[in-house]
């Protein structure tokens, strides 16, 4: 699916990406205080946030403990992010777990289209991806592994289309925000030292489909990010409206 360059009749969006530990939550928030001054703007959360969701499952009557038994073998794999070892084809049940998470990240990002469609610019907090097929990093996550079960392939098509459709919509600007691994363990102390080094490792390697990217240090101080993001999306959104 061809990417939209500036949509008619859309409002912007204006992405924030990086490493959990980046600093997204506290400049997006800052930058949407600010864009409310002079135009309707709204926060899209665009993470799949399998924490949460984890924990509410496992809090169910009767099928709480299995869901516990999933999420404790995901985690172990997830131990094993910078192994070189050849990607494994998950499990029937992983699968739709998977998509199930995909498609509650689709929903998300229908509620932003419906945003931009009423001309309301949104600030969002991750943005969906297809060059890292990593679902903890907004990529998909039945991508490149061998497929020998034909209702995974069949699940593994449905999530390529979500994406398909969800990249086909690129932001209007990228702010990326990078981090060195001690200061994103020291503001997420309880996440994986192993899985923030990853993250931190591929986040250089997204791209949105030809989305301008702004790269901002986020161990800079606070009030210095913020004031070169606001820069970055004034020069952004100016062209954007001269298109």
């Amino acid at each position: 699916m061809k990417p939209q360059s500036v949509p008619a009749g859309l409002a912007p969006v204006i992405a924030f990406v990086g490493c959990d530990g980046a600093g997204k939550t506290t400049v997006s928030d800052a930058i949407l205080a600010w864009m409310r001054e002079s135009q309707p703007t709204e926060s899209c959360h665009l993470g799949i946030q399998s924490k949460a969701l984890g924990e509410k499952l496992v809090g169910l009557p009767l099928v709480g403990s299995l869901f516990k038994r999933l999420i404790a073998s995901n985690t172990s794999d997830a131990n094993n992010d910078l192994d070189e070892r050849p990607a494994e084809a998950p499990g029937t049940v992983k699968a739709m777990a998977v998509l199930a998470l995909s498609l509650r990240r689709w929903r998300r990002y229908q509620k932003m289209m419906a945003l931009r469609r009423k001309g309301v610019a949104v600030i969002a907090d991750r943005f969906p991806q297809i060059a890292v097929a990593k679902m903890k990093i907004d990529g998909p996550g039945l991508t490149d592994v061998p497929y020998r079960n034909a209702l995974i392939r069949w699940l593994a098509g449905c999530e390529r289309l979500l994406y398909c459709y969800m990249v086909s919509y690129r932001p209007d600007v990228v702010i990326r925000l990078n981090v060195d691994l001690a200061t994103a363990y020291k503001r997420k102390p309880d996440h994986r030292y192993a899985s923030l080094a990853t993250k931190i490792a591929l986040v250089p390697q997204l791209e949105y489909q030809g989305s301008p990217i702004i790269d901002l240090d986020s161990t800079r101080p606070l009030a210095e990010v913020i004031a070169e993001a606001k820069r970055a999306i004034t020069a952004c959104l100016q062209q954007r409206q001269s298109a």
